[in-house]
């Protein structure tokens, strides 16, 4: 287990990193689910669990002061602790979110302490001294990664067993209760997601996905493609407007 959790606290650092810095997007659920259900043997419910959370951090976006749980976190603990423990993946979903949240209000104290950084850098920047810059927004790096490396570690390798104790151990109604709240936070964070993105013009695409998937039971990814070729069809058709209410029609 030393040597998977080692793997996993690694992939953790280099998934903070990229949460703040890099934005290459492979801290996100639904690569992290697949790479820890690579590394602890069970790619299959990896994947399940990453997309189950992926659905609940969809609609989380970090915006300034106000920070969602922490994605990161939630991803790698969550989906760790579903495989290690054998629950539902609906189940994954509530041991997650408590860990997301603990971490994110750490994650908000280290960039309160990362101003002094900030201060440091634009004296640098005042100077004209570019090795300066450079070094200070590297050096950023190095505290957000031990941190997600430890955070990721210390619960995997000596508490992995405990985890698996207490779920165990755990009445089956409230088993069931986790599976529940679970299932609603999906659907909370697509509706999040809509709030941001969903305009009055479009709404009719989304009761038709709803009639699809409900009523002629389509697989998402099938809808997903139909998506696709709507967008497609109204992109190159000039059907879409920017915001002086002009057609767009250049292309991609």
């Amino acid at each position: 287990m030393l040597i998977k959790a080692l793997l996993i606290a690694l992939y953790a650092g280099l998934a903070g990193i990229d949460l703040f810095d890099v934005q290459l997007h492979f801290h996100r659920p639904v690569v992290t689910g697949a790479i820890v259900g690579l590394i602890l043997g069970d790619f299959e419910k990896g994947l399940v669990v990453g997309a189950t959370l992926e659905l609940v951090w969809m609609g989380m976006v970090p915006l300034a002061g106000a920070q969602p749980p922490n994605v990161v976190i939630g991803g790698v603990l969550g989906t760790a602790f579903a495989i290690l423990t054998k629950v539902d993946p609906k189940v994954a979903v509530g041991l997650a979110v408590p860990f997301a949240i603990a971490v994110q209000a750490a994650i908000t104290f280290i960039l309160t302490v990362y101003s002094w950084f900030i201060h440091k850098a634009d004296k640098y920047a005042e100077e004209g001294n570019v090795k300066g810059v450079e070094f200070i927004n590297l050096a950023g790096m190095i505290p957000l990664f031990i941190f997600y490396a430890l955070v990721a570690f210390l619960p995997l390798y000596f508490g992995a067993d405990a985890a698996k104790s207490i779920v165990n151990s755990i009445p089956k109604v409230i088993i069931g209760g986790l599976q529940v709240a679970g299932g609603i936070m999906p659907a909370l964070g697509f509706a999040m997601l809509l709030k941001i993105m969903l305009k009055r013009e479009f709404i009719h695409f989304l009761l038709l996905g709803f009639v699809l998937v409900t009523y002629f039971k389509l697989s998402l990814i099938a809808v997903a493609i139909i998506g696709i070729i709507v967008a497609a069809y109204s992109y190159f058709n000039g059907n879409l407007k920017n915001d002086d209410g002009e057609a767009i029609t250049d292309g991609i």
